[in-house]
């Protein structure tokens, strides 16, 4: 692992060169005409970042706005195209088209937002707002995604390990800490694994400056059948099923064994695939058999794997387990999303009247 560590020295240097190159103008950063909110991170891996996706989506949908989520669409089998995975109403693609992510954002925000699969994020929301009539841009893991000028950064740390061990390749970073600079807002998710929260924060404050930043709770919200994920309510005896097997395919599969335990649950075992990972017949008849020799009595799984799931047989209960984030002072990160958008809103004013 050690010998892993030049490159990392050679990754760094190039990141930062890129970054130059796109405050020096030599790279082109595009504007788009309506307010574009990035929600990213530093590290590779799941740091719970898509249920803050999802809470800022729902916020601003609620101030009366129309957003719709760029997103790249990681493990999807049509990564060249642009998939509309859903208009804010109506769903048009699946897990293997769109994404899993997309497709989950899509189905927790019916009604509220549009959900989009592009890798040129550029082109897919100047399409969008020709086409959708969309007056708000959720940039989904946008921090490294400089080539679209946003008017609010907020960064995610995972308090499970919020500073990556290292630049890639060496450790999980993908960024020097020193980019935290760059950030508008940052939030610690997942703080309720933190030993220290607090003290967590006072570290962040060394490279975010004055930014403001907050802590952000995973919560439950319950559990429900995989047959039954698209109805509304949770299972209300969920928690007698125990103990479970727990599965998942997540970039940070710990946390949510973690999370788990967190909550009393018993598990005889624990399996995780990477991330993205598109579940075979055979690998859940595997798992069920290795679930049944454990004890368990029950599967258990996380959202994101749900909808990938549905169209294969289980031959034991298989349970979703559904989550929620949790802002402390909720209300200011609502402020620091209006004030943004209403920035944008004057600037293009301006520009208009002085054109």
């Amino acid at each position: 692992m050690f010998a892993l560590a030049p490159f990392s020295l050679l990754y760094g240097a190039i990141v930062r060169g890129r970054t130059a190159l796109y405050r020096a103008g030599v790279l082109r950063t595009h504007r788009i005409d309506v307010p574009v909110v990035s929600i990213g991170n530093i590290t590779t891996g799941g740091t719970g970042k898509t249920p803050l996706v999802i809470w800022v989506a729902r916020a601003m949908a609620n101030e009366g706005h129309r957003p719709c989520i760029l997103t790249r669409g990681y493990g999807r089998r049509s990564a060249n195209r642009r998939v509309l995975v859903s208009d804010g109403e109506t769903i048009f693609a699946d897990a293997l088209t769109g994404g899993d992510e997309p497709l989950l954002l899509a189905e927790k925000l019916r009604g509220k937002a549009a959900v989009i699969s592009d890798r040129d994020r550029v082109a897919a929301a100047q399409w969008a707002r020709e086409n959708l009539a969309i007056d708000l841009f959720i940039l989904d893991d946008g921090f490294q995604h400089l080539r679209l000028a946003r008017d609010l950064d907020i960064v995610t740390l995972d308090a499970s390990n919020a500073w990556g061990n290292g630049l890639l390749p060496y450790g999980r970073r993908r960024e020097p800490l020193s980019s935290l600079a760059r950030a508008d807002c940052l939030i610690i998710t997942r703080a309720e694994q933190a030993h220290d929260p607090e003290r967590l924060r006072e570290e962040a404050k060394r490279f975010g400056k004055d930014r403001p930043i907050h802590l952000a709770y995973t919560r439950t919200v319950g559990a429900r059948a995989l047959d039954s994920a698209l109805q509304t309510g949770p299972t209300s005896d969920w928690r007698d099923r125990q103990p479970f097997a727990a599965f998942c395919a997540l970039g940070n599969p710990g946390a949510f064994f973690s999370h788990l335990r967190r909550e009393g649950l018993a598990l005889t075992l624990t399996c995780a695939f990477a991330d993205h990972h598109i579940y075979t017949q055979q690998e859940i008849d595997r798992l069920t058999e290795l679930a049944i020799k454990s004890g368990a009595r029950a599967l258990i799984t996380t959202e994101k794997d749900a909808v990938k799931l549905r169209a294969l047989r289980f031959d034991i209960p298989c349970f979703v387990l559904e989550i929620e984030v949790e802002i402390e002072r909720a209300e200011d990160l609502r402020a620091i999303l209006n004030d943004a958008t209403c920035h944008r809103r004057k600037a293009n004013q301006s520009a208009r009247g002085t054109g």
